[in-house]
């Protein structure tokens, strides 16, 4: 929930309007009538030349902000519903790194969460974070035991900063709500919303030990993939302790491997997130090449950094084997509804226009070969089609896009004719093949004949219980406005502007009328003082109302 705005967040806001206006966003504030945010009122750069390099500036500005503003502007690069394509490339290359913070709150942590002092617990600890982010910084360490482990320790103060810059930012969203009319398709409240969801998760560092053991015990049998072991005894709200992997960060291999080599991560990086996607249905959010350790080989990856996963659900992937047999037999009519159960959501005055783009884009690439089609530019095209058409996307699958286009752009990095429809191919055949094999349609058939028997059951009751409250007149029948509260907050502030153009109309006229008859008492300028006191009440109120009516851009 929101906080109340605060003068601490109301200057906060005022040195985001700032930074915004350094980074060339100016002529935003200005067109939105948001210029009252900036101290002075200085008046606002209306040039718009630079909006081709937004998406770099939007960056830049996101970086100065702080790792907050850097992880929401990461959040933001998995919406293509909410930002243009241009935009969201530049956001994918948002780092969350930060300077570590003093080895002296390390310890103080350690001890306040284990209540014994770092020396007891690990025979070795390095000074120096191997990692450091926004949340958090990673340490090597051993335990007693002799195991080299990582230790990932929580930022003190990392909490109660996140939650002062939530509120700041659902401040933002109902200014922007109130006030940017383009924005009108957005729900920018459930954007802070979600923001806020994945954040906090990434704070519960049970929770990233706990999707560690899941991804673990998915690879326990996969010579090519390792997850590392979580130490539970050494584990804590703010203290994380796994097993360390000794490897190369993809993101610092250079030059160092043959094109026949970098031929092989990549397939292997791909394989491990298809399986991941496509077998268990549950997996690691964020492929990007500074998660991903190269080991002993090129085909032996290590996967670390737990804190986003995403999960489809039995039914997601029953609804995704439907738009791929759809695809695959060029039923692309029925591509829109197939859409439509997976949760994207299209305005209703471009259902029709939604449906041409798609099958515009189907026959595009309709009889090439895998090999002859390029992901970054398929990926490119739906999400300026995702854009263009105002589509609502569900939160679920953003996770799933973010990491298809972000495997894709890895694997192009590492090897120019990579191609991660290609290596998709076998495990959606597959995912299709188990979906209809005999001993599944058996098992869902059982499932669905209990579920009918249990509602056949149910339902002699239920239509008992309906029409006993309808004969006794109980029977109530209730109705859920959606989207009526702001046009009710609107019709509010019209009823009350109008009741302040009445008043200052009334007290114009009555002045007036004093000012002419009233022939006797005190008298200012040659005019009865009542009438005089009249005037200049109705000219304040008179003029607060224009200003009013001015600040929310609506003359």
């Amino acid at each position: 929930m929101a906080a109340h705005p605060t003068a601490s967040n109301l200057g906060r806001l005022s040195e985001i309007a700032q930074v915004a206006v350094r980074h060339g966003f100016g002529y935003l504030l200005a067109r939105h009538h948001l210029g009252d945010l900036i101290p002075g009122r200085r008046k606002l750069r209306l040039d718009e030349s630079g909006v081709s390099e937004r998406g770099r500036h939007l960056r830049a500005m996101l970086e100065e902000l702080g790792p907050t503003f850097v992880k929401f502007g990461q959040l933001l690069s998995m919406r293509p519903d909410v930002l243009p394509p241009d935009v969201i490339s530049e956001l994918r290359a948002l780092q969350d790194d930060v300077k570590p913070f003093a080895f002296s709150e390390v310890r103080r942590v350690i001890q306040e969460d284990f209540d014994q002092s770092l020396e007891r617990l690990f025979v070795e600890f390095d000074e120096k974070p191997v990692a450091a982010a926004s949340i958090g910084q990673v340490h090597r360490a051993v335990l007693p035991n002799g195991h080299a482990v990582a230790v990932k320790v929580q930022r003190p103060g990392a909490p109660e900063q996140i939650e002062s810059d939530l509120s700041l930012l659902y401040q933002a969203a109902r200014i922007l709500k109130e006030r940017v009319r383009a924005l009108d398709f957005v729900d920018v409240r459930a954007v802070v919303d979600e923001f806020g969801r994945s954040i906090r998760r990434e704070l519960d560092y049970h929770q990233e030990g706990r999707n560690a053991d899941m991804l673990r015990r998915q690879f326990a049998s996969d010579s090519h993939v390792r997850v590392p072991r979580i130490y539970w005894t050494y584990t804590r709200p703010r203290v994380l302790t796994l097993e360390f992997l000794e490897g190369t960060q993809l993101a610092d291999l250079d030059g160092e491997l043959s094109s026949d080599e970098r031929r092989t991560l990549a397939n292997r990086v791909a394989k491990t997130w298809m399986e991941m996607i496509f077998k268990h249905g549950a997996f690691h959010g964020d492929p990007h090449p500074a998660n991903i350790l190269v080991l002993g080989n090129v085909d032996e990856i290590g996967l670390v950094d737990f804190g986003i996963v995403g999960r489809l659900s039995d039914e997601d992937m029953g609804r995704l084997t439907r738009l791929f047999i759809d695809a695959a037999v060029e039923n692309v009519d029925a591509l829109p509804q197939r859409l439509y159960e997976l949760g994207v959501r299209c305005p209703p005055a471009r259902e029709q226009e939604f449906a041409l783009e798609l099958r515009e884009s189907y026959y595009r690439y309709h009889g090439a070969s895998l090999a002859e089609i390029d992901p970054m530019q398929v990926i490119r095209e739906v999400f300026t089609m995702i854009y263009s058409l105002n589509l609502r996307l569900p939160t679920r699958f953003l996770l799933l896009d973010k990491a298809l286009a972000t495997l894709a752009a890895v694997g192009v990095e590492l090897t120019p004719d990579f191609n991660v429809f290609e290596i998709a191919k076998p495990y959606a055949r597959d995912l299709v093949r188990r979906r209809f094999s005999p001993e599944r349609v058996v098992r869902r058939a059982h499932r669905d004949g209990v579920e009918l028997l249990r509602i056949g059951r149910e339902l002699p009751d239920v239509l008992h219980g309906v029409l006993t409250q309808t004969r006794e007149g109980r029977l109530e029948i209730g109705f859920v406005h959606k989207g009526l509260e702001e046009a009710i907050h609107q019709v509010s502030v019209a009823f009350n502007r109008l009741v302040i153009a009445f008043i200052v109309m009334g007290g114009l006229l009555g002045s007036s009328l004093i000012g002419i008859f009233a022939h006797t008492g005190p008298k200012a300028l040659g005019v009865n003082v009542i009438s005089v006191g009249g005037f200049v009440l109705s000219g304040v109120l008179g003029l607060w109302l224009l200003w009013g009516v001015i600040r929310s851009g609506r003359l």
